[in-house]
């Protein structure tokens, strides 16, 4: 083994145990082992941002802009309102909400067609009385199959493409990528609907008029003339008990108290964090009389801005008539405390002011930054009043707890407000919403660029990262997109990652490191059986695709297959779709598709929940998947 070959392959584990880590973000991950290959001398300084002009990653970009426009002119809401029944049984609904999913995730971003559809999901849970769950997996998973059968649906396909490009001088065209993966898709999507769905754990709803998100852990003070003053801890979850409700932490004089003793008493000012289910909050913090801590700051602010403009009235008026001014402040601060009162008993009932519960995306803008760092009540005039974080139980402060991926928040202001936020933070309300029809000329727009650039790149008129560029450059002059919003589509961090990558793939050819590999999984697995092998590739990269982000694991597993395909003297266009097919197939883990991410908390799952309708979908892909590959793609 060579020193390059060393280096690299030190370069590629440290990779992907940083990957699997999970620490740190993907794209930091991917740049990181740029910037080592290059100062190893691995990778040329001149080549080292090639990538960022790579066609596949121009091409995912352009295809996140379509997709958006498709969401913002209503096309996606007027066609989910045409197709989805109105009126059937559970049976039927689910099958042809998992079949529109995978339908959208063949030509958009999948992640944005299943947040489109997941209010429309959780209707159809209530309506149906079945929990969330139920319906949420079985359409996660759709989409994330339906992906797998154009060259647009993934980006994965569009790396695998790329690196038939470099090696053959032509990469796959849209619709090759459909023979298989249509077959797979069929299988996966019967078994969802005749067995699966009975695989998926039952997390029942929390109430008749919601469903599971987990319980929250939210923040209560107890303020001046609290019935929870000068009580012992003790009863105070005895009292909340009856709420299904419980203290599990303590703030005193901004220092958290983990675990407190039931005897310890109650001051005020003191802040309770409470674990609560979304039905039982109001009824848990009406009992004792206790205050939201965020709802506290905000009235606490508006004082402080009330007490600033009468003491500059009170300056004004004391010359002319000190004694007056004093009574009138007095009967000022009375009509303000009576005023402050009704407001907090009010707050949760209140008919402009709603709750709100919405779900962070898996590329949201302030994933691991906090409520306080966004300045989320003074820039958008909202609370964040609790937080549901399933499976896990965080003693850190409400406005200060980091966000992740799947989180889902409860939210109180204007609905207008609240869906700003969203709109710009990355959030999918969670709650019934009314169809968004847009305006229908702008959604015909949308449709057609889009139909247009498809229709380009797969009759091989223009090459894919061409015809897309086309349609988004159509969609700004149609007024589709706004120069405003055009860069916001954009999912920088995945893009950030492909460029950054392809250079150490390529690195990986270069050095050799990527045959020597290949060669001794051939020798010590496959033993030289081309068919074994192509198995064995679709494997090993379905399982890393568990763990890893789906594009890196198609960018490490490329010049693997095509290095394969080499030692056998064989074709490597089954290898690279095998590497495809399993880049696409994550359903064992939460991390392991941002879609699975994305139901984690509406759900109500825990980490271990996938695997149970996972593992057999992922049986079926490799019975299904390597049939087909060897009979649509021969050795």
């Amino acid at each position: 083994m060579s020193n390059p070959q060393i280096m690299i392959l030190t370069v590629l584990i440290g990779t992907v145990a940083l990957f699997l880590w999970g620490r740190w973000r993907h794209d930091m991950v991917a740049m990181a082992s740029l910037l080592m290959c290059v100062g190893l001398g691995l990778v040329p300084t001149e080549a080292a941002f090639v990538g960022f002009g790579h066609p596949a990653v121009i091409t995912v970009a352009c295809i996140l802009v379509l997709s958006s426009a498709l969401q913002q002119s209503g096309a996606v809401d007027t066609l989910t309102r045409t197709v989805l029944p109105q009126s059937a049984g559970p049976f039927v609904t689910l099958a042809a909400l998992s079949l529109l999913a995978a339908i959208l995730s063949a030509f958009m971003n999948n992640v944005g067609a299943l947040a489109l559809l997941m209010p429309v999901a959780l209707q159809i849970a209530n309506k149906q009385g079945v929990p969330p769950g139920k319906v949420l997996m079985p359409l996660a998973f759709g989409s994330i199959l339906g992906g797998m059968t154009t060259l647009i649906g993934t980006p994965p396909n569009l790396i695998v493409s790329g690196f038939r490009a470099e090696l053959t001088g032509s990469g796959f065209s849209m619709f090759d990528y459909s023979p298989v993966g249509i077959a797979i898709a069929i299988s996966g999507l019967a078994f969802v609907m005749l067995v699966g769905r009975f695989l998926v754990p039952t997390r029942e709803r929390a109430g008749a008029e919601g469903f599971e998100t987990g319980s929250y852990l939210t923040e209560a003070r107890i303020t001046e003339g609290s019935k929870a003053a000068k009580m012992l801890l003790r009863d105070i979850n005895l009292e909340l008990d009856k709420s299904d409700a419980q203290v599990i932490g303590l703030i005193r004089d901004e220092r958290r108290i983990a675990a407190p003793s039931p005897y310890r008493e109650l001051h005020q000012n003191d802040i309770l964090l409470i674990e609560a289910e979304p039905e039982g909050l109001a009824s848990a913090l009406a009992g004792l009389e206790l205050t939201l801590e965020a709802e506290w700051r905000s009235a606490a602010a508006n004082a402080a801005e009330k007490e600033e403009a009468k003491e500059q009235a009170k300056a004004q008026k004391a010359e002319k008539s000190p004694e007056k001014a004093i009574a009138t402040k007095k009967d000022s601060d009375q009509k303000d405390a009576s005023s402050e009162q009704k407001s907090h008993e009010k707050a949760l009932q209140s008919d402009d002011v709603s709750l709100i519960e919405v779900v962070v995306l898996p590329n949201a803008d302030f994933i691991g930054r906090s409520a306080a760092d966004i300045r989320i009540r003074s820039r958008y005039g909202i609370n964040l009043l609790a937080l549901s974080r399933q499976g896990q139980r965080s003693m850190t402060r409400l406005r200060t707890m980091k966000i992740q991926a799947g989180d889902v928040l409860l939210m109180q202001g204007a609905p207008a407000a609240i869906n700003e936020f969203g709109n710009q933070m990355g959030c999918a309300p969670l709650a019934e919403r009314s169809i968004y029809l847009g305006d229908k000329s702008q959604a015909l727009k949308a449709s057609a660029i889009m139909a247009i650039a498809i229709l380009l790149a797969a009759f091989g008129i223009v090459p894919a990262a061409v015809s897309f560029s086309f349609g988004v450059l159509a969609a700004l002059l149609f007024g589709v997109v706004s120069p405003r919003t055009l860069y916001d589509a954009v999912d920088w961090p995945v893009i950030v990652l492909l460029a950054a990558l392809i250079p150490v793939a390529n690195a990986m050819e270069s050095t050799g490191s990527a045959d020597l590999i290949a060669r001794f999984l051939l020798e010590s697995v496959a033993q030289g059986n081309a068919v074994i092998a192509v198995g064995l590739i679709l494997v090993v990269t379905m399982t890393l695709s568990d763990f890893m982000n789906n594009a890196a694991t198609a960018a490490v597993m490329c010049p693997i297959a095509i290095g394969s395909a080499a030692q056998l003297g064989a074709s490597s266009d089954p290898f690279l779709m095998a590497v495809a097919i399993g880049a696409s197939c994550a359903f064992l883990t939460p991390i392991g598709h941002q879609n699975n991410t994305l139901i984690l908390g509406p759900g109500g799952f825990k980490f271990g929940d996938y695997w149970k309708l996972g593992l057999p979908i992922e049986i079926i892909v490799v019975a299904v998947g390597v049939p087909m590959l060897l009979w649509v793609w021969p050795l």
